[in-house]
């Protein structure tokens, strides 16, 4: 009984290592095209979801839908969360108005 037990809980590790690892290349994976891209997923994201998760609690929510819209075409990245989180995403956080004010919400 011991023995089956002390070979079960091999098992189980074995396994458990397995998927961290399988995990593991799959990160450097999303990594490496990340970084082939410039800093941006070479996958087109989509932007409409995106910037409705973006702008959810806004007052004026056309208008943040649009100003969004603009930033993910051109960046293909949008910050997670409704508001902050830029430094996720650089070419967003980087574009202005004429007025030198952000243009992204």
């Amino acid at each position: 009984m011991a023995l089956f037990k002390a070979l079960l809980a091999s098992l189980l590790l074995f396994l458990l290592a397995a998927h961290l690892v399988d995990a593991r290349t799959v990160l450097e994976e999303h990594t490496l095209a990340t970084n082939e891209a410039g800093g941006y997923p070479s996958q087109k994201i989509n932007c409409g979801a995106a910037c409705a998760a973006r702008c959810r609690l806004v007052s004026r929510p056309n208008r943040c839908l649009r100003a969004c819209g603009t930033c993910c075409g051109r960046c293909n990245c949008v910050p997670p969360g409704t508001y902050g989180n830029r430094e996720q995403c650089p070419c967003y956080a980087s574009l202005t108005t004429r007025g030198n004010k952000p243009k992204c919400p």
